[in-house]
């Protein structure tokens, strides 16, 4: 058979840019993912390259600089970085949904100003919906946007931001007063430019520091404080007031996909290690890979690899074919997430106690894995969406 996670059906182009990022994830990620992980940090050179690469605008339209590539192509790129580096995959990845809400809800004049820059990585983006109060709870947003005569001003506080310090553009949900009966038909989303770096980055736009994680380093976490940040009314994406909670779900489905990818990434690389060390080393006079108790582990692990690639893959395919995609991409994000804990939990046994000392790569694995579990919504959540998917499609006629 052939190695796991291979897709059928890549167009030329597509093996092409998958085979030329897995050669610089193994030269250049994989080889430094350590050292750069546990100093937390910034893989600075490892953006570059990507940029060089062209990576940050894979899937922005050739119009505009971009690759124009499908969703399924990025998300084939993402797992390959993760498997060298789960964080290296996070610097482009709330990029990567920005740049697709700008692409597909973005007036021409958005497009334009934002996504040529996009392209080539000089504007990087954030994705921001979360707050210190809140989670999964997004019509419960509390941060607010005051119309004024000028535009708007924006007051309060957002967490969780991946790249909110290296990044220099923020899609920012936030509440707004529209009058309408339903809550998440008072959210807006604004595009958020602002420089690089901590503290008050703009007057009224503070990001506070970096927040301090178990794992998923060198990528930099962290809070937005908004205190009479003052914005126009053309930085309203779509110029559509009102219809922010709409475009953000469309970002997340491609997120969830894109964490599906994460975690096929993490999970293939945890087989790849634990079948390497397996046949190496030896007890009672064999390879621990030829006694049954870890074969068969072995074989568990490679099948739930092959089912959450399958699964990746679907959801992206559905996505490109501009078909509705979220129960699919909750199903796969579930999946992938659990089976990744799972995979990485059973290569770190099958190391043994060399599992826990930090000069192997699986203690970072171990770290890194939990955070698909909640990353773009819990698997409760994912459970959550993918019943009512069922139960809207397989409504009782009775």
């Amino acid at each position: 058979m052939a190695r796991l996670a291979q897709t059928a059906g890549l167009t030329d182009v597509q093996s092409e840019i998958l085979a030329t990022v897995r050669q610089f994830v193994d030269k250049e990620v994989i080889p430094r993912a350590q050292e750069l992980e546990h100093s937390d940090t910034y893989p600075a050179d490892i953006v570059d390259g990507m940029k060089e690469m062209g990576l940050f605008g894979l899937t922005i339209p050739e119009e505009y600089g971009g690759l124009g590539e499908s969703l399924l192509t990025y998300a084939l790129v993402v797992e390959e970085i993760a498997r060298g580096w789960m964080s290296v995959s996070g610097v482009i990845n709330t990029h990567f949904i920005v740049a697709h809400m700008i692409s597909r809800h973005g007036t021409p004049e958005q497009k334009q100003h934002f996504l040529p820059r996009m392209a080539t990585g000089e504007v990087r983006g954030s994705f921001s919906m979360s707050e210190p109060d809140l989670g999964s709870d997004v019509a419960a947003i509390k941060t607010r946007a005051r119309k004024t005569d000028d535009g708007y001003v924006i007051d309060g506080s957002k967490m969780w931001l991946t790249n909110g310090g290296s990044s220099n553009l923020i899609a920012l949900l936030v509440k707004t007063d529209e009058g309408a009966e339903k809550a998440h038909q008072n959210l807006t989303t604004f595009l958020v430019e602002k420089p690089e770096g901590f503290g008050e980055v703009a007057p009224g736009l503070t990001i506070p520091g970096k927040i301090d994680k178990m794992g998923y380093k060198g990528v930099d976490t962290t809070e937005a404080v908004f205190d009479g940040y003052e914005i126009g009314a053309d930085k309203v994406l779509g110029e559509a007031p009102g219809k922010g909670f709409a475009y953000m779900m469309d970002g997340v489905e491609v997120g969830r996909v894109n964490v599906a990818a994460r975690a096929c990434g993490i999970a293939i690389r945890a087989f790849e290690l634990a079948v390497e060390y397996a046949q190496q080393r030896k007890t009672f006079g064999k390879a621990i890979a030829e006694h049954q108790a870890v074969a068969f582990k072995l074989a568990e692990m490679a099948t739930k690899v092959e089912a959450a690639h399958l699964m990746m893959v679907n959801a992206a395919r559905l996505k490109d074919s501009g078909e509705r995609n979220d129960v699919e991409a909750g199903m796969a994000k579930l999946i992938a997430s659990e089976y990744c804990a799972e995979v990485t939990q059973d290569s770190f046994r099958i190391h043994g106690g060399y599992g826990y000392s930090k000069e192997y790569e699986i203690e970072r694995l171990m770290r890194e894995a939990p955070f698909l579990l909640i990353g773009e919504g819990t698997s409760e959540i994912q459970k959550t969406i993918i019943s009512r998917g069922l139960l809207r499609e397989y409504k009782s006629r009775s």
